[in-house]
């Protein structure tokens, strides 16, 4: 029987290399992002991918979403907590609270309320268990400049994943952390054109299914052993003492 993941974020970048990976290595992929087109053209009409077009901030959105897919594929394996967003770059005195709430709403919370709803089903489900995977990024170990509330979502984001792992632990829920440097998404194209406008050098990348490849090797682990947590970045950019 295939196993079954629900990926947030999945309609680009990582989350739609990532749906696109374990499609191909046989899993059913449940995708969860705003746009039903961009979900739709990653889903390609594979009959093993199930379109759920909801908002992660919305947590009636989410529950019923995940209630579509266990319905679906009748259980739920993994959750890969992707979605984020990266609001533009400031000092915290020029950063409007609008855009501190955004962060939070999207990186946070929506992280959240996935990871409840996903860990709900997972302790229902017969046998029970399952895996939540959340996308952490290297911003939640090292700031970038003009990050604060990117930062601050992440470095929480850390604490989520610490607390899930915990709890998890009674009812056979493995939950780890993928924390990821400069895969070449339209995020980081954003970020290397902010550096060129600056007339500074934009920094290393690598491809993005390098990282679709680390979450699949996460995934595929049995659940008596976990990947806590992963760093996979561009090798030469900027991390290690980069201040």
């Amino acid at each position: 029987m295939a196993k079954t993941i629900i990926i947030t974020g999945a309609g680009s970048g990582i989350g739609a290399a990532t749906a696109v990976q374990f499609l191909e290595a046989g899993w059913n992929v449940g995708l969860i992002g705003r746009r039903r087109e961009t979900l739709d053209a990653v889903a390609g009409g594979e009959p093993q991918a199930l379109v759920l077009p909801c908002d992660v901030t919305v947590e009636a959105q989410v529950q019923d979403a995940v209630d579509a897919a266990v319905a679906r594929f009748g259980r739920l394996d993994t959750l890969f907590n992707n979605a984020g967003i990266f609001t533009p770059g400031a000092a915290i005195d020029e950063i409007p609270l609008a855009d501190w709430q955004a962060s939070i709403d999207v990186n946070l919370t929506g992280s959240f309320i996935c990871a409840k709803a996903a860990f709900g089903a997972m302790r229902a489900q017969d046998p029970q268990g399952g895996r939540i995977i959340n996308n952490g990024s290297i911003s939640a170990h090292v700031p970038r400049a003009n990050s604060t509330p990117y930062t601050a979502s992440k470095h929480a984001m850390t604490g989520l994943t610490k607390s899930i792992s915990l709890d998890g632990r009674a009812y056979n829920i493995a939950c780890g952390q993928i924390d990821v440097g400069n895969a070449r998404t339209d995020m980081v194209a954003a970020l290397g054109e902010r550096a060129k406008a600056a007339g500074e050098e934009p920094e290393a990348t690598m491809d993005v299914d390098h990282v679709a490849k680390a979450v699949l090797h996460m995934a595929e682990l049995p659940l008596e052993s976990n990947v806590q947590f992963m760093t996979i970045m561009a090798t030469s950019m900027a991390y290690i003492g980069r201040g």
